[in-house]
């Protein structure tokens, strides 16, 4: 599963990179996907947006037993 998340990160990651921020898979638990938001994304006040609709829906969309998505600092 974790090699799926990557993936999708992965092909989210040039949209992030673009208002000059990244992200990063920290873990997975339990259909929890815990991902850390850096540069820009970090401080961005758009940043829960990014993570819910952005980031969140697609793993959820994608991945079969991805329920959530949560920042960690």
């Amino acid at each position: 599963m974790r090699e799926q998340v990557q993936e999708v990160l992965d092909k989210l990651r040039p949209f992030i990179q673009r208002d000059g921020g990244d992200v990063e898979l920290v873990d997975i638990e339990e259909g929890i996907v815990k991902v850390r938001l850096l540069g820009a994304c970090g401080s961005c006040p758009s940043s829960t947006i990014t993570l819910k609709a952005g980031i969140e829906r697609a793993l959820v969309e994608e991945i079969p037993g991805i329920t959530e998505v949560e920042q960690v600092l």
